[in-house]
């Protein structure tokens, strides 16, 4: 019994300073009061575990030395017994108890979206997130940033390789957020560690999941579900601002928003230099599209069709405007209206046509995209 009361006496000792502690060979704690549950939760069950440990081998180690053949110990007869049979029953059945308390309690809390302060619609996309702030009028694409440089070690790798986008989803702290997972194609999963957030977003179907962040900081997480290709550069990066901040930020969103709209009405009058739509169209090429076409063009054999040569791209200017707006049913090119400005897909046409090879000459105008818009929307009336 000594081997035992020393087990039980150092597993007391250490725990407290090694596994209990937020280090990398632990969970993390993160930011949330539900992320500390589940951690607290990790914990009681985790230490469980190493007390039935520590007791079932000290028990079994104590029994082969005081009991093992060389002593003459004659091993005792208690086949079929009641009070055995019922100590091996009640204490598991016990034990399971003692862990479903606190599991169901935290799971209890993690489920209940109830009284949310503000809600966030988010639509997972090959491959990227789609952040819709309901009720305000507000959304957005959050799109990789990680230079194709980096992945491809033609420069070094940044502090943040493959977990930076271009626009962070943003919400206030001290505020319940309410999430409401969608797809747009395949199963994604948005999830980020330090809010004890992981939730499928299926197509066709609406998942729940909230958060009320404690701390002001950059958060990032990524898609934990398989989804095609890229699915290692589908970051999430969260931005907590106070509330006051993110009222600021809210109604700059607003502001920029109707700028936007302004300036793309005010293009349809102008004439836009074919070096000024050039430099916009690589920019969309190489954050948009150059994950399936790759960047130089060839696309992926029997995947992803090359643009260099395309009957597409070498042809009718529209049908290629039309491809990029509504995208093709039955595979995986997307529809970009909503996700571009018009300003946006004429540069990109713009380069396709101009690039690899493909030297059409062809310069298309923000004008000529609205009208493709505008003749899609007749169609549907």
């Amino acid at each position: 019994m000594k081997a035992y009361r020393f087990a039980v006496g150092w597993l007391a000792a250490m725990l407290p300073t090694a596994a209990l502690s937020n280090s990398d060979y632990n969970m993390r704690q993160g930011v949330t009061d539900i992320s500390q549950q589940v951690y607290d939760l990790h914990m009681t069950i985790f230490l469980i575990c190493c007390a039935i440990g520590v007791v079932v081998f000290a028990i079994m180690f104590w029994a082969i030395i005081h009991h093992r053949k060389s002593k003459g110990v004659t091993p005792a007869q208690f086949h079929e017994s009641t009070k055995v049979e019922i100590l091996w029953t009640a204490i598991p059945f016990v034990i399971l108890i003692a862990m479903a308390v606190p599991a169901t309690k935290t799971l209890i809390a993690m489920e209940d979206t109830s009284k949310a302060d503000i809600t966030i619609k988010v639509t997972g996309s090959q491959w990227k997130w789609h952040y819709e702030y309901m009720g305000e009028g507000v959304d957005f694409y959050s799109v990789m940033s990680t230079s194709q440089d980096q992945i491809s070690d033609k420069e070094a790798k940044g502090e943040n390789y493959l977990l930076e986008v271009d626009k962070p989803l943003v919400i206030p702290t001290g505020k319940k957020v309410r999430f409401l997972m969608t797809s747009d194609d395949v199963i994604h999963s948005w999830w980020v560690p330090d809010f004890a957030v992981k939730k499928d977003a299926n197509p066709g179907f609406i998942n729940e999941a909230w958060t009320r962040v404690n701390d002001e900081g950059i958060y990032r997480g990524q898609c934990a579900e398989l989804c095609g290709k890229d699915h290692g550069f589908m970051p999430v990066v969260v931005e907590a601002k106070s509330p006051e901040d993110f009222d600021v930020w809210l109604a700059s969103q607003k502001s920029a928003k109707l700028e936007a709209e302004q300036a793309s009405a005010a293009l349809l009058d102008q004439t836009l230099p074919k070096d000024e739509l050039m430099a916009e169209g690589e920019t969309v090429y190489m954050a948009y599209c150059a994950a399936c076409h790759q960047p130089t063009g060839l696309g992926l054999p029997g995947v992803f069709p090359a643009m260099k040569g395309s009957p597409v791209v070498t042809g009718p200017i529209n049908d290629h405007i039309d491809i990029i707006l509504h995208g093709r049913p039955g595979t995986a090119m997307q529809a970009f209206a909503k996700q571009l400005s018009i300003k946006q897909i004429a540069g990109v046409v713009t380069f396709k046509r101009n690039t690899w090879g493909n030297d059409t000459g062809d310069v298309v105008q923000p004008s000529q995209v609205q009208a493709r818009l505008d003749a899609k929307q007749e169609e549907g009336k």
